[in-house]
């Protein structure tokens, strides 16, 4: 009776596999950065909303 192997084989060599990780590395450095984008524009436009708020306030508006 033969036995089924079921582990996977790749033919991925060490350069390739290389290549991959560098691609998950910057993929992941390009989220941090879109995150990190993101938050501080919504936290610049938190500021100049309270900012006008307040010109708005003080000149009664």
């Amino acid at each position: 009776m033969k036995s089924l192997n079921f582990t996977p084989h790749f033919d991925m060599s060490q350069e390739q596999l290389g290549n991959q990780n560098e691609k998950k590395g910057f993929i992941k450095w390009l989220k941090r950065l879109g995150i990190a984008g993101f938050l501080f524009f919504l936290i610049k436009g938190l500021i100049w909303l309270a900012v006008l708020y307040g010109g708005l306030h003080v000149a009664g508006c």
